[in-house]
């Protein structure tokens, strides 16, 4: 009787204590679930801020790039009319391949004119594209007016 009365007690023991040992896990697994949850409405957040704070960025960027544009677009119709000037003014008759560059230098300077005004400053992965593309037309056309330069003092 005493062994029926321990093995009752045990069995009950062990059967408590596996129940109970479910229901910690249970717990346990949606405490899991709510922290990964939350780790996701924080990732979310960190998300959006990242892009919030890229995206002013990128426009404090822009509004820098757009005004440096401008000067350099200035700039270079201003030696573009120096270059014409000098060639009217030469006396020699009209270089047509001088006069060619001359005015692909224009059209290239319109274009980029026309470029920066015509972007919409709104995607980060097109902005960096953007800004690559923009640096290289405006140092080669820069680079081509010196050219055209050296080639008017020959």
């Amino acid at each position: 009787m005493k062994k029926t009365i321990y093995t009752l007690a045990a069995i009950t023991v062990m059967a408590a204590t596996l129940l109970l040992g479910c229901n910690t896990s249970t717990k346990k697994q949606e405490d899991a679930i709510d922290d990964v949850a939350d780790a996701r409405e924080n990732t979310e957040d960190a998300k959006e801020e990242l892009m919030l704070s890229k995206k002013e960025a990128n426009a404090n960027e822009w509004k820098k790039i757009k005004k440096e544009t401008n000067t350099r677009i200035t700039e270079n119709k201003i030696r573009i009319a120096q270059l014409k000037i000098k060639m009217t003014k030469s006396g020699y008759s009209i270089d047509t391949l001088y006069a060619k560059k001359i005015e692909e230098l224009e059209q290239k300077n319109k274009n980029i004119k026309i470029k920066v005004d015509s972007y919409k400053n709104d995607t980060t992965d097109d902005w960096e594209l953007f800004k690559r593309e923009y640096i290289h037309d405006i140092n080669e056309l820069n680079r081509a007016i010196k050219e055209v330069t050296v080639y008017n003092k020959k």
